[in-house]
């Protein structure tokens, strides 16, 4: 563990990552929680589904313009005031549905409520600056932060519905504002380590969505986000046929187990193969540890299969983010990341569509071939896009490659 004691030796970063970690658990609360209020309240999972999913929709629209706004300002000047404003309307939306009022309101109340920073983003930002010239450190700080964005996905969904279930239904949702709005303020008001504001540099792009790299691992994270939301559907769908549907929450925690055990060793671990090299395996390796799922026989040995299924999850996306970071600009790294984190959102959201028909029309025990078939896909996205990740992220000047290779040349 001594790779992680070493990260917190730094000043401030402690605080910033517990207030992160605060700011993000909501990322996994909002959906489920918004599902079970209106389901609860107005007895209808349809009208439950839709509000969600029109939720998840606007994030991935908004919030990468949301970050392009803190490259330009800060963060601080810039994700106080949009949570506040997601904040607010989240509450509407709680009042709306409390009291009645008509179903277009949710809609309403659910786009504008979708301006909540990408708060991971944030933290990473702040590592990325920190350690800007610590290449093995970065690669732990980012191990870290998959951890707790698996941490998040395991505990979320429980506080969740503890929350909506003990109290009353709306509580699942008051608490994930509470939550988004009390981590940002702590976060943001952490002024020393917040990054500077970085001037572009003559003749970059706009958008780093014209960057072909970026749009490679973008395709290659919205297939791993279809891989994860169709293995979440079917999952609940093949332990109903089982008899066994309050087991879905268990099942699905134990692959998030088994990515953040991995991500936990994988973040210990000096790996001195290429960043792109590294991000090929992982997918790789993602593809063959899915197609065992097609096993599965009973709960028992589905238990088992999702904890093997979950452990390459984490260091592929360690390695992914790493690699959106060299990709990018210092002057972009928010709104790259933030196009990252999007593209696993829009993934999650097709992936889940579509298991949904197969379950429908197959049942439950052939749904599995979808989460392995986006996994063989996004294999395929890495292995076409190679050698220009490969060739941009050697010439990039923030890149790790870059620097050992540029190292190499001055001791030669």
């Amino acid at each position: 563990m001594s790779p992680y004691r070493n990260l917190f030796s730094r000043k401030g970063s402690f605080s910033f990552t517990a207030a992160g970690f605060l700011a993000r658990l909501p990322l996994s609360m909002y959906g489920i929680s918004t599902v079970v209020m209106i389901a609860t309240v107005r007895d209808s999972y349809a009208l439950a589904g839709l509000v969600a999913g029109t939720s998840l929709l606007a994030a991935v629209l908004v919030v990468p313009r949301i970050s392009r706004l803190i490259d330009r300002h800060g963060q601080s000047r810039v994700a106080v005031p949009a949570t506040v404003f997601s904040v607010v309307f989240s509450v509407l939306q709680v009042a709306c549905v409390r009291y009645g009022a008509p179903d277009w309101t949710l809609f309403a109340t659910a786009v504008l409520s979708a301006t909540a920073p990408n708060v991971g983003g944030m933290v990473r930002a702040r590592w990325a600056e920190a350690l800007k010239d610590e290449p093995d450190a970065m690669h732990t700080a980012n191990a870290l932060e998959q951890v707790l964005d698996e941490v998040g996905f395991i505990a979320g969904p429980i506080l969740s519905v503890a929350l909506c279930t003990t109290l009353f239904p709306e509580a699942g949702v008051l608490g994930a504002s509470a939550l988004t709005l009390g981590g940002t303020l702590l976060l943001t008001a952490q002024r020393r380590t917040e990054p500077p504001v970085h001037e572009p540099d003559a003749g970059q792009a706009s958008s780093p969505l014209r960057n072909r790299g970026l749009q490679i691992m973008i395709l290659t994270f919205l297939l791993t986000g279809a891989i994860f939301g169709s293995a979440e559907l079917v999952t609940v769908a093949y332990t109903e046929a089982l008899g066994h549907a309050s087991s879905s929450g268990w099942a699905l925690a134990l692959l998030a187990l088994g990515s953040a055990v991995a991500g936990l060793a994988f973040g210990a671990l000096t790996v001195t193969v290429r960043q792109t090299t590294q991000f090929l395996i992982g997918v790789a390796a993602m593809a063959a540890l899915m197609l065992p799922l097609l096993l599965a026989d009973g709960l028992p040995s589905l238990a088992i299969l999702m904890f093997v299924a979950g452990m390459a999850t984490a260091p592929t996306m360690i390695t992914g983010m790493t690699l959106v970071q060299q990709l990018v600009p210092a002057a972009q790294i928010n709104e790259g990341m933030a196009l990252a984190v999007t593209g696993l959102l829009g993934g999650n959201a097709l992936g889940s569509a579509v298991a949904g028909r197969v379950v429908e029309w197959q049942g439950a025990e052939t749904g599995y071939w979808i989460p392995c078939g986006a996994a063989v896909l996004a294999l395929v996205a890495v292995l076409a896009g190679m050698r220009t990740l490969t060739r941009q992220v050697a010439a990039s000047t923030g890149g790790t490659e870059g620097a050992e290779e540029r190292q190499a040349m001055e001791q030669r």
